[in-house]
């Protein structure tokens, strides 16, 4: 245990945390760990099946994307004055060779959507109904797919046209728009049925078309909750940015090297495809479960209620999210708190999943927040804590450079420096140089976080040492991704994420999922 004289401040170095991949072998990279080992997990399905939902220029672009996956991707050439070996690119070796994963081109289920229709929809006076109209287009197929096909679909893949993305979602920049309040589109609506030609094509959902936000990737990610299908969404600028320039002849978006966008799409295909995911934490202690809590203010209520939810994750990585009540959750100070009895009934369904999944309760349940919880929360998970489980209340705070660390050379503070202010709280950089690939990728001097121990059931928390190394852990844990690691640790870096989804009105029946249905 660490001495904490009053007179100095200590400073220590979390190692990088290790991953294990195939045979129980440990790297901390996941890329070096997936092309020499392969996924931890042996994949259920080796030919994963795909359920494309596109344009015909979506789909040949796909295609494309996906036959080039298949034989592997090289990183591009250093460019003049770069260095010559650029560590923190990767080649990609091949889906087949690093997840173990194939997808037979012959065996995509594809289905075409217009692009005039797409236009016509995006271009909707409304953009309440522009958006809600557009997501219909696109799920519409997997809804009689699901009706009246056998064919079981692992991932469905939409490729999206710039145009949706330009117009779908919250004051976007690509579409002229004349927003309406709720009755006044009611009113507009009715009047149009009653005209012979419009009737069968006027959408007659009224009102309920502004309980969801008008953004197309929550809208689509919401409505799949209910069905349990899983999708990732690509766009064409993605899969192709040399073929859509602006007038003076470059790409109108800058994305990432081919390599790059190959692992993190190759990623996201295992995860949402498999039953666990390519990699996990290593020696991480048995009996461990880290939950965060999530809050967002539900869009366009009179009282400013919120949802609430609690996002489960595990050693094996795999996570669950578990949807609380909505109320009135917001303080004054704009800060977040559950009623004694939301609070308990969250943490509840948590442990009852535990148990469930492993037979027993957790020796240890973290939660991790952005606040300090109130005495009435404190008490609820105390009294809901089982026998032997010890709940430990974890803050974790981004902070906006009122901290800085600076070091002599090329690059700042190395990425797991950790200043200790004493038995309870410390600055974590979890952004910073990484000595294993060469470089900071950040764009500026990183900040810390902020993390303090707030309290445990037990008699005494865990040291502070072993809190930081489990958020450094977490934050290698982002399965949307294969990047080297996040700044924040995956119990608070999807939070908003799953709140966007989880407040939409398409998603409020929607109570537990796995969370790979939410990224």
């Amino acid at each position: 245990m660490t001495n904490f004289p009053e007179t100095s401040l200590h400073v220590i170095h979390i190692d990088e945390p290790e991953l294990e991949f195939a045979n129980g072998q440990i790297l901390d990279h996941q890329k070096d760990g997936l092309y020499l080992y392969g996924p931890c997990w042996a994949p259920k399905n080796r030919e994963i099946s795909i359920g494309l939902v596109a344009t015909k220029k979506g789909e040949s672009l796909f295609r494309e994307w996906l036959a080039m996956m298949s034989k592997g991707v090289r990183v591009p050439k250093p460019k003049k004055r770069e260095k010559k070996f650029r560590p923190h690119l990767s080649d990609f070796p091949g889906l087949q060779e690093a997840y173990g994963i194939a997808v037979r081109s012959d065996d995509i289920t594809v289905y075409n959507l217009s692009k005039t229709e797409i236009e016509d929809r995006t271009s909707l006076e409304n953009h309440h109904e522009a958006v809600a109209r557009t997501v219909d287009l696109f799920l519409s197929p997997i809804e009689e797919h699901l009706k009246n096909e056998e064919k079981t679909i692992d991932v469905w893949i939409f490729a999206v046209p710039e145009l949706v993305f330009e117009r779908c979602r919250p004051l976007a920049s690509g579409r002229r728009s004349v927003e309406l309040t709720p009755g006044e589109f009611s009113r507009k609506q009715k009047a149009k049925v009653e005209l012979p030609l419009l009737a069968d094509v006027i959408d007659m959902r009224g009102e309920s078309v502004f309980d969801d936000v008008p953004d197309f990737h929550r809208q689509i990610k919401a409505r799949l909750l209910k069905l349990a299908q899983p999708c990732q969404l690509v766009r064409e600028t993605t899969l192709a940015p040399g073929e859509f320039l602006n007038r003076a002849g470059n790409p109108i978006r800058g994305v990432q090297d081919p390599a790059t966008i190959s692992w993190n799409l190759a990623t996201a295909l295992f995860y949402k495809s498999q039953e666990f995911p390519p990699w996990k934490i290593a020696n991480m202690r048995e009996g461990v479960c880290y939950v965060g809590l999530v809050f967002k203010l539900l869009p366009n209520h009179p009282d400013n209620h919120a949802c609430c939810a609690a996002q489960m994750f595990l050693s094996e990585g795999d996570g669950v999210v578990f949807r609380g009540a909505n109320g009135p959750w917001m303080t004054e100070k704009k800060e977040f708190h559950l009623s004694k009895s939301a609070a308990k009934k969250l943490i509840q369904q948590v442990l009852k999943t535990y148990r469930t999944k492993f037979g027993a309760n957790p020796k240890e349940l973290f939660i991790h927040g952005r606040t300090k919880f109130t005495d009435d929360e404190w008490d609820a998970f105390s009294e809901v804590a089982p026998e032997g489980t010890n709940i430990v209340g974890i803050r974790i705070q981004s902070t906006h450079g009122d901290t800085k660390f600076y070091r002599d050379g090329d690059y700042p503070t190395i990425r797991g420096t950790a200043l200790l202010l004493g038995p309870r709280d410390a600055f974590l950089w979890t952004s910073g140089y990484v000595p294993r690939i060469d470089t900071y990728l950040g764009p500026e001097t990183p900040n810390p976080l902020f993390i303090t121990v707030l309290r445990a059931s037990a008699d005494s928390p865990p040291e502070i040492e072993i809190v930081l190394r489990d958020i450094m852990s977490l934050t290698k844990i982002n399965y949307n991704s294969a990047s080297y690691n996040d700044g924040l640790p995956v119990t608070i870096r999807f939070a908003d994420k799953v709140g966007e989804v989880l407040v939409m009105g398409s998603a409020k029946d929607a109570e537990r999922q796995p969370f790979k249905f939410y990224v």
